[in-house]
C-alpha cells in the first residue's frame, strides 16, 4: 500500500514517513519544488500515485498570512477542497491535518470538536475554510486538529526556546496562551492509527495535561539543567500581526476511543524529545 504524504519533507511529514516506512508501507513524499498543491495537475498525480493520502502542507506563516492573503487561502481552503474532490472521485481516502487556530476561545474550557470556532486571524480562518471545504468535497476522510506541534526536522516553539536561551541570560515568555504542546511521533502514531482504520469525521490531538506557554520554557529549562531565567509577561507585551488564541485546551476523549495507543503526558514527551535532541548533537 502506497501512503502520500504532502509535505512529507516538514517536521510532521517526516516523523510519519519514518512511522510509515517500519510498519512495512511504503511513503511516497509529495512536496515542493516537486509538487505544488496550487496546481491542479500535481493534485491529480498525488492522488493517482497514492493509496492512502495524509495532507501536512500548509500555509503556517501566521503573522505574514495577515498580508498574504490570497495565498494562505489558496493553500488552506482551496487547495484542500480541490483534493476532496479528486480523493473523492478516485474513491480514495484522506487524513487532513487542521490547527487549533480555529479557535478563539479566551477561557479556561477543554474544546472539543463541537465547540464554537472563533479564529482570531488570516491563517485559522483559511484552515477553517479548509476543513469546510473538504467536508463538503464528498471525500472518504478525517481531519485531526493538532496544537502547539514540535519535531526534530523543524522549527517550533521548543527550538526557538534552545535558540533564545544558548544567547540570552533571561527570557521573556508568555504566559496567558494555554495549549498541550505535541510531540510529532505521537501525531504521526495517531495517524497512522486513522489509515489503519480508515476513520472518519473530525478529531482533537494533542498530549495530555495543559501548560502555558512559560510553564513549558521553565520545564525546558529544569529538564536540561540551565540556569536561564524565564520570566512570564502576557501577549500584550509582544505586538504581532496576527493575534494568538489564548485557550488551545483540547478536549481528546472522542480520538481516545480510536487511538491503538494512550496519549502521553506533554512533559514525559518533551523530556524524551529533549534528550534525542541532545544526543543527535553529540
Amino acid at each position: 500500500m502506497k501512503i502520500g504524504i504532502i509535505g512529507g519533507n516538514g517536521m510532521l511529514g517526516t516523523d510519519l514517513s519514518l512511522l510509515i516506512s517500519s510498519r512495512g508501507f511504503e511513503s511516497v513524499i509529495f512536496d515542493l519544488p516537486e509538487y505544488n498543491i496550487l496546481k491542479d495537475t500535481d493534485l491529480m498525480k498525488i492522488v493517482r500515485y497514492s493509496d492512502i493520502i495524509v495532507n501536512c502542507a500548509a500555509y503556517t506563516a501566521v503573522d505574514k498570512a495577515e498580508s498574504d492573503i490570497e495565498k494562505c487561502y489558496a493553500v488552506n481552503a482551496e487547495a484542500v477542497g480541490k483534493l476532496g474532490k479528486y480523493i473523492a472521485d478516485a474513491g480514495k481516502y484522506l487524513v487532513h491535518i487542521s490547527t487549533d487556530f480555529v479557535f478563539g476561545d479566551s477561557s479556561t474550557k477543554p474544546l472539543n470538536e463541537e465547540s464554537i470556532t472563533n479564529p482570531l486571524g488570516v491563517y485559522g480562518k483559511s484552515k477553517l475554510e479548509g476543513e469546510l471545504l473538504l467536508q463538503q468535497s464528498g471525500a472518504e476522510c478525517s481531519i485531526i486538529r493538532l496544537e502547539w506541534t514540535y519535531g526534530i526536522n523543524g522549527e517550533n516553539f521548543i527550538s526557538k526556546i534552545l535558540s533564545l536561551a544558548s544567547k540570552l541570560d533571561e527570557l521573556k515568555v508568555i504566559d496567558d496562551q494555554v495549549g498541550s504542546p505535541t510531540s510529532t511521533e505521537n501525531v504521526a502514531r495517531a495517524i497512522f492509527s486513522f489509515i489503519e482504520n480508515k476513520v472518519h469525521g473530525l478529531y482533537h490531538f494533542a498530549a495530555k495535561g495543559y501548560v502555558s506557554r512559560y510553564e513549558v520554557a521553565c520545564a525546558i529549562i529544569e529538564i536540561l539543567g540551565i540556569n536561564n531565567k524565564i520570566i512570564p509577561c502576557s501577549s500584550s507585551a509582544f505586538i504581532t500581526p496576527a493575534k494568538r488564541p489564548l485557550n488551545s485546551r483540547f478536549d481528546c476523549s472522542k480520538i481516545d476511543q480510536i487511538l491503538a495507543f494512550e496519549r502521553p503526558n506533554w512533559k514525559d514527551s518533551l523530556e524524551k524529545y529533549l534528550k534525542k535532541l541532545s544526543a543527535n548533537h553529540k
